[in-house]
């Protein structure tokens, strides 16, 4: 297997990886111009069975000058979102870039991560009959419910990037919401990136200092750890591909407290494994955050129901249904009788 993906000051060009033979190439902004030209100098004469294009924020436009049989895999499009994070000309750059794929990828068959994005993709102009959903997975041996008690405090958990499109301002403002009502709660911000500033700015301006702490990147055991003795994990973006920290958190046995947006309403059964609320809706999420906090009972069923449903997810099963896939694809292409055609 050969992985083609982009570089970053200082990464080494070549390399192997847990077997895969990885080609790095470009950078944040120029991987898509840099891959095709690659590819056709250094990868197009290795006779590859299939390609799979990894769409993530630009495509690739693989079909003009890849190898096929193709498979275009999809975590989700930005749509308007981008403009809630990038500037103004790189947000519509990115717009513009995902308008022209129903029709570029019109044969590709498609792996959507997610109802949500399969849904998103099918609005846009894909055919339904050649999306497959393939939800990803989780680590069930790693992620699992912890030996330590959970803190001793009511103890919300965000973990992830700190971008401004990811809304942790709205964890925020709930959580002031939840003080005011006389909750005595804390939030702990996992995670780093450019929004970081502004979310400190704003726990200043509730009055937050002794309530919120910012722990930068924690590594995988600390990680794992904050997910099992949290009371609950809470993710309020606008949009996921999937919500694979909704994931993390139900393995070891801890409710989430989610938006109801694409991806997340995929992620998190709302009343079984969590609750979903309206987006943007802070007092409906201090209400449900507050009945979390506030009843043992019901935090502990949803904490049980969350390890149940999280175990269907396990990466075993993710990849026995890619491998189907990308069998059936190989089959019918062949059958088809266009073999090794190449298109570039």
């Amino acid at each position: 297997m050969t992985l083609l993906v982009s570089g970053w000051p200082g990464a080494t060009s070549r390399e192997e990886v847990d077997g895969l033979d990885v080609h790095r190439v470009g950078g944040r902004y120029t991987f898509s111009l840099a891959a095709p030209i690659y590819y056709r100098r250094s990868l197009r004469q290795h006779g590859f069975d299939l390609v799979v294009e990894d769409l993530n924020k630009v495509p690739l436009f693989t079909p003009y000058w890849g190898r096929f049989p193709l498979v275009l895999l999809v975590h989700h499009l930005f749509g308007g979102t981008a403009f809630e994070e990038a500037s103004v000309p790189l947000a519509a750059a990115t717009w513009l870039l995902e308008r022209p794929l129903p029709w570029v990828y019109r044969d590709v068959p498609v792996e959507a991560v997610s109802p949500s994005t399969a849904d998103d993709l099918v609005s846009r102009g894909f055919r339904r009959d050649r999306i497959v959903v393939i939800p990803n997975g989780v680590d069930l041996d790693w992620y699992r419910p912890g030996e330590e008690p959970r803190f001793e405090q009511p103890t919300l958990l965000y973990l992830g990037r700190l971008k401004r499109y990811k809304r942790v301002d709205l964890v925020i403002r709930a959580l002031a919401v939840l003080r005011e009502r006389g909750v005595d709660a804390r939030l702990l911000v996992a995670g780093r990136g450019d929004h970081e500033p502004a979310l400190r700015s704003l726990v200043g301006e509730l009055g937050l200092e002794d309530a919120v702490r910012f722990l930068g990147f924690v590594p995988e055991e600390e990680k794992r750890r904050l997910f099992q003795r949290a009371w609950v994990h809470v993710l309020t973006s606008p949009k996921e591909g999937w919500g694979i920290t909704n994931l993390e958190a139900a393995a070891c046995g801890t409710p989430t407290v989610a938006s109801d947006s694409p991806g997340l309403r995929d992620s998190v059964v709302d009343g079984s494994t969590g609750f979903l609320v309206p987006h943007g809706d802070v007092e409906a999420l201090a209400d449900r955050l507050t009945r979390l906090l506030t009843d043992a009972g019901l935090r502990e069923r949803l904490g049980r129901e969350a390890r149940a449903f999280a175990e269907r997810f396990s990466w075993d099963r993710a990849a026995e249904q890619t491998e189907a896939h990308l069998e059936q694809v190989l089959e019918s292409w062949t059958r088809s009788g266009r073999g090794s055609v190449d298109a570039a």
